[in-house]
């Protein structure tokens, strides 16, 4: 299981200079006009975990394996995108397949860098963008209606749960709000991620600051994090520029720029974070002489859909999970030292995998 955050924002807001910097490549062409980015691009980038260096070591594994976060880089939207302006439609289709929306907004001045509406305000391009996405939706929904009606007069049930939550939809954006502020049943959810609505993905705001104020943030900023605040959303900040040359340097390197600068680490790992904690997403290790491995799990799964994380047979066969706690691990020494110490454990189906174990999983298929 993996974090697929699709990045979308206004041109020219720095969108493709952190995709580089963030996915450490070149492929997606950072230029000083609209549409440079003419194809989706798509980058894994391994996800920071200082505790993976920590149990790789006392298993003295031959190989790490981090887990993986995966971006994708979408072409600069304008208005009139959901009606096919600039390059919107093919652009909004590869949104639908994210786990989350990253909004990158430009948060500084530069008379170098043209704005689309000829003056930088955060929030007024998350409103261009985010009302593109609705529109989107609202077309979505209102084409799939009549089928719906039809199968509903039939007495199909899927067909009528289906649309009252396209109507319910409908009215969330008819009147001006995306369709995540919908309330929705845990018995409706299934049904409601089926309709795949733009707007319905969790969001992040991404602060994109001058080098300055990479920091604490600038007015503009502290602007986006209040409007984040207000909707219970995640917001970063990040200077674009900073992280593509971040990325250019190796380890000693970069952290001696981030010392000079003031930063005790690189945005990607705020980012990532911010990420894991909007998806509610947490990280489990396997530990073993020939590798250890950080595996991503949602919070409150259980044990056997854990497994399934690293391969389903695991999941269907599953008879039991080794389980030590990372600190017990770390402080006495491995595996066999926190069996001695009995904290080692035996969990059946029902354990709830908490953040940091290390697992070992029994299974018969």
């Amino acid at each position: 299981m993996g974090f697929k955050c699709g990045i979308v924002g206004l041109p020219n807001v720095g969108k493709s200079t952190l995709f580089n910097a963030l996915t450490q490549t070149a492929n997606a062409q950072a230029a000083n006009y609209p549409f440079c980015t003419i194809e989706p691009n798509v980058g894994d980038v391994a996800v920071p975990e200082p505790r993976l260096d920590k149990i790789a070591a006392i298993a003295e594994s031959a190989q790490k394996i981090p887990a993986r976060m995966n971006f994708v880089d979408i072409a600069g939207l304008v208005r009139g995108a959901s009606k096919g302006e600039g390059l919107g439609n093919q652009f909004l289709a590869n949104i639908r397949e994210t786990d989350a929306i990253l909004y990158v907004l430009r948060c500084f001045d530069d008379d170098d860098i043209t704005h689309v509406d000829g003056k930088i305000d955060p929030l007024a391009d998350l409103d261009t963008v985010q009302t593109e996405l609705m529109l989107a939706d609202l077309e979505s929904l209102e084409k799939r209606r009549p089928a719906l009606e039809k199968k509903s007069k039939q007495n199909d049930k899927d067909a009528k749960l289906t649309l009252e939550l396209v109507d319910r939809a409908i009215v969330v954006l008819s009147d001006g709000k995306p369709a995540r502020y919908a309330e929705i049943d845990a018995e409706e959810e299934k049904a409601w991620r089926m309709l795949q609505l733009l707007t319905a993905k969790k969001v992040m705001y991404v602060c994109n600051v001058d080098e300055g104020s990479s920091a604490d943030g600038n007015a503009y900023s502290a602007k986006v994090f209040s409007h984040a605040q207000a909707e219970g959303s995640e917001a970063v900040i990040i200077s674009a520029q900073i992280e593509s040359e971040l990325a250019l340097l190796d380890g000693e390197e970069r952290d001696e720029y981030l010392e000079a600068i003031g930063l005790s680490e690189p945005g990607l790992n705020r980012l990532i974070r911010a990420g894991y904690s909007l998806l509610g997403l947490q990280t489990y290790f396997t530990a073993g002489p020939k590798e250890s491995r950080a595996w991503t799990f949602q919070n409150g799964w259980a044990a056997p859909r854990c497994a399934g994380v690293i391969h389903t047979d695991f999941e269907k066969g599953f008879i039991r999970a080794e389980t030590i706690s990372y600190d017990d691990y770390v402080t006495l020494g491995g595996e066999q030292p926190a069996k001695e110490a009995g904290k080692a454990r035996q969990e059946g189906k029902d354990y709830i995998v908490k953040d940091g174990d290390i697992m070992l999983f029994k299974f018969n298929v």
